[in-house]
Protein backbone atom coordinates (compact mmCIF):
# COMPACT_ATOMS: atom_id res chain seq x y z
CA UNK A 1 0.00 0.00 0.00
CA UNK A 2 2.72 2.35 0.79
CA UNK A 3 4.49 1.44 -2.68
CA UNK A 4 0.97 2.70 -4.60
CA UNK A 5 0.96 5.95 -2.50
CA UNK A 6 4.28 6.70 -3.30
CA UNK A 7 3.81 6.08 -7.11
CA UNK A 8 0.64 7.35 -7.24
CA UNK A 9 1.88 10.69 -5.49
CA UNK A 10 5.28 10.59 -8.15
CA UNK A 11 3.07 10.01 -10.75
CA UNK A 12 0.37 13.31 -9.70
CA UNK A 13 4.07 15.08 -9.65
CA UNK A 14 5.26 14.43 -13.15
CA UNK A 15 2.16 15.44 -14.77
CA UNK A 16 1.70 18.70 -12.39
CA UNK A 17 6.20 19.59 -13.13
CA UNK A 18 5.18 18.93 -16.80
CA UNK A 19 2.76 21.71 -17.27
CA UNK A 20 5.52 23.99 -14.71
CA UNK A 21 8.35 23.48 -16.87
CA UNK A 22 6.58 24.03 -20.60
CA UNK A 23 7.94 26.67 -22.59
CA UNK A 24 5.70 29.59 -23.57
CA UNK A 25 6.46 31.22 -26.54
CA UNK A 26 5.20 34.44 -27.48
CA UNK A 27 3.55 34.79 -30.95
CA UNK A 28 5.37 35.34 -34.71
CA UNK A 29 6.72 38.76 -34.81
CA UNK A 30 5.01 41.04 -37.82
CA UNK A 31 8.35 42.33 -38.35
CA UNK A 32 10.96 39.19 -38.84
CA UNK A 33 14.82 39.12 -38.70
CA UNK A 34 16.85 38.58 -41.82
CA UNK A 35 20.37 38.57 -42.37
CA UNK A 36 22.55 39.06 -45.18
CA UNK A 37 25.92 38.81 -46.20
CA UNK A 38 28.88 39.34 -48.76
CA UNK A 39 30.37 37.36 -50.35
CA UNK A 40 26.72 35.26 -49.77
CA UNK A 41 27.60 32.19 -50.65
CA UNK A 42 27.20 29.91 -47.44
CA UNK A 43 30.19 28.06 -48.73
CA UNK A 44 32.47 30.83 -48.39
CA UNK A 45 32.72 30.97 -44.82
CA UNK A 46 35.28 34.13 -44.91
CA UNK A 47 32.60 37.04 -44.78
CA UNK A 48 33.69 41.10 -45.74
CA UNK A 49 30.66 42.31 -44.60
CA UNK A 50 27.08 41.11 -42.99
CA UNK A 51 24.03 42.36 -42.19
CA UNK A 52 20.77 42.02 -39.38
CA UNK A 53 17.56 43.63 -40.30
CA UNK A 54 13.96 43.25 -39.91
CA UNK A 55 11.16 43.35 -42.35
CA UNK A 56 8.95 45.64 -42.11
CA UNK A 57 5.70 44.88 -44.84
CA UNK A 58 4.10 47.38 -46.89
CA UNK A 59 0.57 45.97 -46.19
CA UNK A 60 -1.31 48.61 -48.80
CA UNK A 61 0.82 51.75 -47.35
CA UNK A 62 3.33 53.39 -49.37
CA UNK A 63 7.13 53.34 -48.88
CA UNK A 64 6.73 57.62 -48.13
CA UNK A 65 4.63 56.67 -45.30
CA UNK A 66 6.33 54.48 -43.51
CA UNK A 67 10.24 56.23 -44.65
CA UNK A 68 9.73 59.63 -45.24
CA UNK A 69 11.71 61.76 -47.37
CA UNK A 70 13.70 64.10 -45.34
CA UNK A 71 13.66 62.09 -41.92
CA UNK A 72 16.19 59.81 -40.35
CA UNK A 73 14.34 56.25 -40.73
CA UNK A 74 15.44 53.12 -38.93
CA UNK A 75 15.81 51.20 -42.38
CA UNK A 76 13.60 48.56 -41.51
CA UNK A 77 11.90 47.49 -37.95
CA UNK A 78 12.11 46.97 -34.58
CA UNK A 79 16.09 47.39 -33.60
CA UNK A 80 18.23 49.52 -35.73
CA UNK A 81 19.83 47.85 -38.45
CA UNK A 82 23.37 46.43 -37.82
CA UNK A 83 26.31 45.90 -40.36
CA UNK A 84 29.28 44.34 -39.30
CA UNK A 85 32.58 45.11 -41.66
CA UNK A 86 34.83 41.90 -40.90
CA UNK A 87 37.65 43.71 -42.93
CA UNK A 88 38.41 47.79 -43.88
CA UNK A 89 35.68 49.17 -46.22
CA UNK A 90 35.32 51.54 -48.44
CA UNK A 91 31.65 52.76 -48.37
CA UNK A 92 30.17 55.02 -50.55
CA UNK A 93 33.38 56.55 -50.86
CA UNK A 94 34.10 56.90 -47.05
CA UNK A 95 37.00 54.72 -45.76
CA UNK A 96 35.28 52.24 -42.62
CA UNK A 97 37.37 50.65 -40.13
CA UNK A 98 36.36 46.92 -39.50
CA UNK A 99 33.64 46.70 -37.12
CA UNK A 100 29.48 47.15 -36.55
CA UNK A 101 27.71 50.39 -36.32
CA UNK A 102 24.22 50.81 -36.96
CA UNK A 103 22.68 51.49 -40.14
CA UNK A 104 20.54 54.40 -40.33
CA UNK A 105 18.81 56.01 -44.16
CA UNK A 106 17.28 59.17 -45.06
CA UNK A 107 15.25 59.27 -47.60
CA UNK A 108 15.13 61.26 -50.70
CA UNK A 109 13.92 61.76 -54.36
CA UNK A 110 16.98 60.75 -56.65
CA UNK A 111 19.02 59.78 -53.61
CA UNK A 112 19.24 58.62 -50.04
CA UNK A 113 21.63 59.66 -47.38
CA UNK A 114 23.23 56.24 -45.70
CA UNK A 115 24.57 56.23 -42.32
CA UNK A 116 26.68 54.73 -40.18
CA UNK A 117 26.64 55.13 -36.48
CA UNK A 118 28.33 53.69 -34.00
CA UNK A 119 25.73 53.31 -31.14
CA UNK A 120 24.96 49.89 -31.52
CA UNK A 121 21.79 48.59 -29.77
CA UNK A 122 19.33 50.85 -30.61
CA UNK A 123 15.44 50.36 -31.06
CA UNK A 124 14.49 52.13 -34.14
CA UNK A 125 15.83 55.38 -34.82
CA UNK A 126 14.15 57.32 -31.33
CA UNK A 127 17.77 57.87 -29.79
CA UNK A 128 19.83 57.95 -32.69
CA UNK A 129 22.28 60.45 -31.99
CA UNK A 130 23.96 62.80 -34.93
CA UNK A 131 27.35 62.93 -32.84
CA UNK A 132 27.92 59.24 -33.09
CA UNK A 133 27.66 59.11 -37.21
CA UNK A 134 31.13 57.79 -38.57
CA UNK A 135 30.23 58.36 -41.76
CA UNK A 136 27.06 59.85 -44.30
CA UNK A 137 27.37 58.57 -47.80
CA UNK A 138 24.69 59.28 -50.80
CA UNK A 139 23.60 56.09 -52.55
CA UNK A 140 21.21 56.19 -55.45
CA UNK A 141 17.72 55.33 -55.81
CA UNK A 142 16.19 53.45 -58.78
CA UNK A 143 12.64 51.98 -59.24
CA UNK A 144 12.14 48.39 -60.14
CA UNK A 145 8.92 46.84 -61.69
CA UNK A 146 8.54 44.41 -58.89
CA UNK A 147 7.15 45.55 -55.99
CA UNK A 148 8.44 43.96 -52.76
CA UNK A 149 5.85 44.00 -49.66
CA UNK A 150 8.44 43.20 -47.43
CA UNK A 151 11.57 45.25 -47.07
CA UNK A 152 14.44 43.00 -48.03
CA UNK A 153 18.17 44.11 -48.27
CA UNK A 154 21.17 41.96 -50.76
CA UNK A 155 24.61 42.48 -52.20
CA UNK A 156 25.01 42.36 -56.00
CA UNK A 157 28.49 41.77 -56.68
CA UNK A 158 30.17 44.35 -58.80
CA UNK A 159 33.92 44.44 -59.17
CA UNK A 160 36.51 45.36 -56.00
CA UNK A 161 33.38 45.01 -54.17
CA UNK A 162 29.52 44.89 -54.23
CA UNK A 163 26.22 46.86 -53.80
CA UNK A 164 24.29 47.12 -51.00
CA UNK A 165 20.73 47.24 -52.79
CA UNK A 166 18.11 47.61 -50.21
CA UNK A 167 14.13 47.46 -51.78
CA UNK A 168 10.60 48.52 -50.95
CA UNK A 169 7.52 48.56 -53.32
CA UNK A 170 9.42 49.90 -56.53
CA UNK A 171 12.61 52.16 -55.03
CA UNK A 172 15.85 49.92 -55.38
CA UNK A 173 18.40 52.02 -53.00
CA UNK A 174 22.14 50.80 -53.99
CA UNK A 175 25.12 51.71 -51.84
CA UNK A 176 28.84 50.95 -53.26
CA UNK A 177 31.11 48.91 -50.68
CA UNK A 178 34.43 48.29 -51.83
CA UNK A 179 36.73 45.86 -49.96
Amino acid sequence: MKKLATLSLLMLALVFTNDLSAQKFSGLDKSPMDMTSFPSSYKIADKSVRVTYSRPQLKGRSVSELAPAGEVWRTGANEAVEITFYKDANVGGTDVKAGTYSLFTIPGKGEWTVILNSKLNQWGAYSYDKSADVARVMATVSSDSESLDAFSIAFKEVEGGAHLVMGWGTVRVALPIMM
